[in-house]
């Protein structure tokens, strides 16, 4: 996500943003905006990200600001993709035109979170969801008669906004138990846009072949202990091994296949995992207006100060593991 503004004599002649991958870029649109291209060689550009410097899915920025010769580039922060990292500003400054760095960097990183975590720490962002009860449980004690479905915590706008949620991010993962006994789709069936990549943890193979995040509706990663060689359509297996450090190895494998993202969304002993390890970036917490007296305990965070707001009736706690 990438904004550009350009002015000249103290008025803004030209804006632009990045509308969508493989698209023309914010620094395109900006100077395609201005009316007036005499305008250009007496005017400074912003832009919230370092200008691109390689042919990619589109040419580079930094040689279009060359061309336009706009002589003062003022730019949010540096684009920590190695392809690009710092060889845009060179390519400007070895073209003498002046170029400020740095300027609302915490503001324009902030914006693109997601990128900036995946680049510098070879991870994706991860966002920790659950909903718990008045008294502490994310589900009752199992019961063997209950049918596989999600037996439910928050009111219908919660949950809606959960989809909405889903529709942000590259990636949704949870675990063996949480497939089995609730059978999720893990979809933005409540909200307009693309469902999410599912990762479903699965060591054993007990997931059984009728549950709908083997449906192959929606490209879905399957973590195994044995290497499986019987991908379908939209469902593919890797195996790691269980005996080490899991959740390293499911980050690295993220990362491999370039999602810049996830939340995670299994039950407390996969929650619980990350939070042990120090590996979340945000937790987002649903308190509903049920109490169970008993079942399975939620996942427990370190004290933070989380910003608390009401959706009808419950309670919605978000939380960065930054503060």
């Amino acid at each position: 996500m990438v904004g550009s503004v350009i002015v000249a004599n103290g008025k803004i002649i030209g804006e632009g943003w990045h509308k969508k991958a493989g698209e023309p870029h914010a620094e395109v649109h900006a100077i395609n905006s201005v009316k007036d291209k005499s305008q250009l060689k007496e005017a400074t550009i912003y832009v919230s990200l370092e200008p691109c410097s390689h042919f990619g899915k589109t040419p580079p920025c930094a040689d279009l600001i060359v061309r336009s010769k706009i002589p003062k580039v003022v730019i949010g922060t540096v684009d920590p993709n190695i392809q690009v990292a710092g060889k845009g500003i060179e390519r400007l400054q070895k073209s003498s035109i002046q170029v400020t760095i740095g300027v609302l960097e915490k503001e324009c990183q902030e914006l693109n979170k997601r990128f900036f975590t995946f680049h510098n720490q070879k991870r994706p962002y991860i966002i920790l969801k659950w909903a718990e009860s008045q008294d502490g449980f994310i589900a009752p004690s199992p019961n063997p008669t209950y049918e596989r479905s999600p037996i439910w915590i928050t009111n219908p706008y919660s949950r809606q906004l959960v989809h909405k949620w889903r529709s942000e991010e590259q990636a949704i993962l949870v675990g063996t138990q949480t497939v089995l006994s609730d059978n999720p789709k893990l979809d933005t069936r409540d909200w307009y846009g693309q469902n999410p990549t599912r990762v479903i943890i699965d060591r054993e193979g007990r997931i059984p072949e009728e549950s709908f995040v083997l449906d192959q509706n929606v490209p879905t990663l399957i973590f195994t202990s044995k290497k499986h060689n019987e991908n379908k359509k939209n469902c593919y297996f890797e195996a790691i091994d269980f005996e080490k450090n899991t959740v390293s190895q499911l980050l690295d494998k993220l990362y491999e296949h370039r999602l810049q993202s996830v939340i995670i969304e299994g039950g407390t002993t996969t929650i619980q995992h990350f939070i042990d390890l120090n590996m979340w970036d945000e937790a987002r917490i649903f308190i509903g207006a049920i109490s169970f007296h008993s079942g399975i305990k939620a996942p427990i965070l370190p004290k933070k100060n989380p910003n608390k707001s009401t959706i009808a009736t419950d309670e919605l706690l978000l939380l960065s593991n930054y503060d």
